[in-house]
């Protein structure tokens, strides 16, 4: 099985942006994307860069690492590039924000001929006074994924 990542980074000159969405502005605020990107060394509590308990998993040789993007989506063609280089028909998509950055993913990766299932208890969302993000992903993720499942279901899939 063949392993992905495709990371949220802002460039440091990116903070200068005269727009952004809420979360971008947040984002922008608390600094969590500032120091990288995916650099181990250095990163300290930055946000931009792997979890220690993960880093040998993922920093292995075998895990392909997309370049960053800076949106919600995968940006170029290098995360669908790479994942046809090893012959990736069909996607497991999972990761943290739920109606933004996965559904952008899934929404590309759709659009690329890829078969993408969710898996819905493996990822989170914001909640703004005015709605919940992650109940407004459900909904899309039920309309646009080939299957949405639970973690579970998942690993016995797999």
């Amino acid at each position: 099985m063949v392993v992905a990542i495709s990371p949220h980074y802002y460039y440091p000159s990116d903070h200068r942006w005269g727009f952004g969405g809420p979360l971008e502005d947040f984002m922008d605020r608390c600094g969590s994307d500032d120091i990288g990107p995916l650099v181990p060394e250095g990163s300290g509590d930055s946000g931009a860069d792997f979890l220690p308990q993960y880093r040998p998993y993922l920093l292995d040789g075998k895990t392909i690492i997309a370049p960053p993007h800076r949106k919600y989506g995968p940006g170029g063609d290098e995360l669908e590039r790479s994942l046809r280089a090893h012959r990736v028909q069909q996607v497991i998509l999972a990761g943290m924000s739920a109606n933004l950055c996965l559904e952008a993913h899934l929404r590309a990766l759709l659009d690329r001929g890829f078969e993408v299932a969710v898996v819905r208890d493996a990822t989170a969302a914001a909640a703004l006074p005015d709605g919940d993000g992650y109940l407004a992903a459900l909904i899309n993720f039920r309309y646009l994924a080939h299957a949405l499942w639970s973690t579970d279901e998942t690993v016995s899939r797999l």
